[in-house]
Order: structure tokens, then sequence, then C-alpha cells
């Protein structure tokens, strides 16, 4: 029998849940505004499908990190926005965001030195 083989990346697991495509972004946007309807999160994140960011309120509503509340009116009001769990992540998005205002240039010229070589 093989044995099971430790991941190295201690964090690998929430990177998997935090940081796939336009997760993050809906993180990010919840917790700057605040409880959004679908179409107020959709105008505030162009470039995401309405399909896409359906998937993902789910899946984010599935960890733990989302809340949809739906309120039974004429028409219906669905509203999304982000849990005390996800509210942890906004520190570790600001050290992102510091680090990519500090270093993001330093990331473009290494990029660009490596494609002329």
């Amino acid at each position: 029998m093989a044995a099971m083989v430790e991941d190295p990346c201690p964090f690998a697991p929430m990177a998997e849940i935090v940081f796939g495509k336009w997760t993050a972004h809906v993180l990010w946007v919840l917790g700057e505004h605040g409880r959004l309807r679908f179409s107020e999160l959709r105008a505030l994140l162009p470039g995401v499908t309405p399909k896409v960011l359906t998937e993902r309120l789910r899946r984010l509503e599935r960890d733990g990190l989302v809340t949809r509340t739906y309120h039974a009116e004429v028409p219906p009001r669905v509203e999304y926005e982000a849990t005390e769990l996800a509210d942890t992540l906004v520190p570790i998005f600001r050290q992102l965001t510091d680090w990519n205002s500090k270093h993001l240039h330093e990331v473009h010229a290494a990029q660009l030195r490596y494609d002329r070589a």
C-alpha cells in the first residue's frame, strides 16, 4: 500500500477555497460594500458572467463564507453578504493588497526579463 504524501504547503486547502477564479473578487467586493443584491454585485464585478457568479456564490455559501437571504416579495429579492468567517480573511486580503502595491512592479520586471531571454 502506498504511503500518503503530505502536502508541503500548509495553506493550500485555504488557497483552493479562497483564490479560485472570481472567488476572491466576490469576497473582496462583499467585504468592501456589505450586503448586495445579485445585480449590484455583478455591476461591481465587470467581466463575470451571471452563470459563473451564481456558481461562485453557491460555492461560497456552501463553504460558510457567504450568506444568501431570500426576501419573499414581489418581485422576489435575494441579497448576499460576507459571513463572520469571511470577515476573518479581510486582514489577509489587506496584507496581499499591500504586497501587491509594494512588489507587483518587481514581478512584472522579472516577467519582462524572462520573456526577453
